[in-house]
């Protein structure tokens, strides 16, 4: 059962991110040849208005296949007829489409149990923040110049910024007054002393703020992920710590047998944040400028706006077809190394 739920939950976000590519390209007189969820051979198709649908065998990723997409064909209802702007927009919409996705599932959690309002719940004793004087029940409101909405923002800062003194701006009885907190190493980790609980501090929400906190909700996974990326990059992580498809059905599955014994509206809700943290994920991946992805198709068409020419359609599609090539071998690594956590 977890498995075939978290198949539904990835499939609903991938088709999302397609479904954006297709509703632009029919908007902009596009030919959708097929749309599909997951890759290899079909399992079943139909055909509709000119377009294929298809659900495929292996239930990962999808394709919004247009006419003359990787050609150098300008006729009627291909890619390549449409102006740059055009095909901008198209491309664009995948990855928007999953930053909307996430938003519509934050309007549920938000207007339901409300958002982690940044407030201390404790501050160790002599710690440097005690001595700098923080106390429970203070708002954070910046970090280093950075606003603060959400709890899980204080506690991501040390991870992403290890080691750095905080300039903190916080709120107490209606006043605001600014610290500078230097962190202690304990453990070997850098620590200010200071503890939050993202249950506990929960704020119920008006209609304009349920809005406001599910974007600030968006926001925080978009900032994590890229933060994650950098971290990456740094090498402050491996990449024996990213995940594939399969690590994340894994997860998904995870997160619905430990929520089922609080009962079906928290199993709801748990998988909904997972599901808002991948659809914001897979949004950021695709906009990456690298070849093959939503975000390097960006790169060549933002090139093209520039010169006021278009790169050589061949010369471009063999760049996609050798990104794609190097992004199926990174797939097969990361989803061994997913089996390999799982089973070993």
């Amino acid at each position: 059962m977890k498995i075939i739920i978290a198949l539904l939950v990835f499939s609903v976000i991938i088709i999302f991110h397609e479904l954006g590519h297709f509703l632009l390209a029919k908007r902009a007189g596009v030919t959708v040849t097929e749309f599909s969820l997951g890759m290899g051979p079909r399992l079943l198709s139909f055909q509709a208005g000119g377009t294929r649908y298809s659900w495929k065998l292996l239930p990962f990723g999808g394709s919004c296949m247009m006419l003359g997409e990787d050609e150098g064909d300008e006729g009627e209802g291909t890619f390549g007829s449409k102006s740059v702007w055009a095909r901008m927009s198209i491309i664009v919409a995948g990855p928007l489409f999953n930053f909307l996705l996430a938003f519509l599932m934050a309007l549920f959690i938000v207007g339901s149990i409300g958002y982690d309002a940044p407030i201390l719940t404790g501050v160790a004793e002599g710690t440097p923040s005690a001595d700098a004087g923080l106390q429970a029940g203070d708002r954070i409101i910046k970090m280093n110049g950075r606003h603060i909405r959400l709890w899980r923002q204080v506690q991501n800062y040390s991870m992403f910024h290890s080691g750095e003194t905080v300039v903190f701006e916080y709120e107490r009885d209606g006043k605001r007054a600014e610290v500078t907190v230097s962190p202690v190493l304990i453990n070997g980790s850098y620590r200010y002393g200071i503890s939050g609980n993202v249950n506990a501090t929960r704020q119920k929400t008006n209609a304009l703020q349920t809005l406001e906190y599910s974007a600030y909700e968006v926001g925080y996974w978009i900032e994590t992920t890229v933060s994650s990326l950098k971290l990456l990059v740094q090498g402050g992580v491996s990449i024996n710590d990213m995940s594939g498809p399969v690590g994340v059905v894994d997860a998904i599955g995870e997160t619905y047998e430990e929520s089922r014994s609080d009962g079906a509206f928290y199993v709801w809700l748990n998988l909904l944040n997972v599901a808002i943290l991948l659809s914001a994920n897979l949004g950021v991946m695709n906009l990456l400028p690298i070849p093959a992805l939503d975000g390097g198709r960006l790169v060549f068409l933002i090139v093209e706006a520039i010169r006021k020419k278009r790169i050589e359609p061949e010369l471009e599609a063999k760049i996609h077809f050798t990104g794609l090539m190097l992004l199926l071998l990174l797939m097969v690594f990361v989803m061994f190394n997913d089996v390999r956590k799982i089973f070993f």
